[in-house]
């Protein structure tokens, strides 16, 4: 990596890249409902991530890969696309019926609470960090916020479109879809 890249420049391209994942969500729940079925639209959304990265792979004019290093890898090692197939099918499911912010505020909880376990064990060959005070209070008020974003968030009905619709391109707003707020 280019080392003039400064701790601030690479923090707003993490938030930058933070800031899609809501409409990875949202394109991905609406994918499902034009294919039919949200398993679909998580084999629709792999391969266009795969024809998205081939021109970066090339336009950067990354090495070979090392393919002989793939049979010593850790079976862990595999455990990105089996967590990004279940995140994308999770994400189908979930975001038409509890909505973008309620999906993503628990997605930020899970990955914090995992987060502080990987660096506290140094699992994944990741260096050891210890858990301090700030750390656990700050996924603390994350948890919290999780929870009061849960508590005050109205749910919607999952769509039920048939295949005209879906075919008209008919969205959720226009079938008047009831939302229900929690007690």
């Amino acid at each position: 990596m280019n080392s003039s890249f400064t701790v601030g420049a690479l923090a707003v391209v993490a938030v930058v890249a933070g800031a899609l994942v809501p409409f990875q969500a949202g394109s991905n729940a609406e994918l499902g409902r034009a294919l039919g079925h949200p398993l679909w639209a998580t084999l629709v959304s792999l391969v266009v991530s795969i024809l998205v990265v081939i021109p970066i792979v090339l336009a950067m004019q990354a090495s070979s890969p090392a393919l002989g290093a793939v049979r010593h890898l850790p079976a862990w090692a595999w455990l990105g696309g089996v967590a990004g197939a279940i995140y994308i099918s999770s994400a189908l499911i979930l975001v038409p019926r509890v909505g973008a912010t309620s999906f993503i505020v628990c997605v930020i909880a899970g990955q914090l609470i995992t987060s502080l376990l990987l660096d506290y064990h140094g699992w994944m060959n990741l260096p050891v960090r210890e858990i301090s005070m700030g750390r656990v209070l700050g996924v603390t008020l994350v948890l919290v916020g999780m929870v009061t974003v849960q508590w005050f968030s109205p749910t919607v009905a999952p769509p039920q479109l048939s295949a005209t619709q879906v075919d008209a391109g008919i969205s959720l707003r226009e079938t008047g879809t009831k939302t229900f707020q929690h007690p």
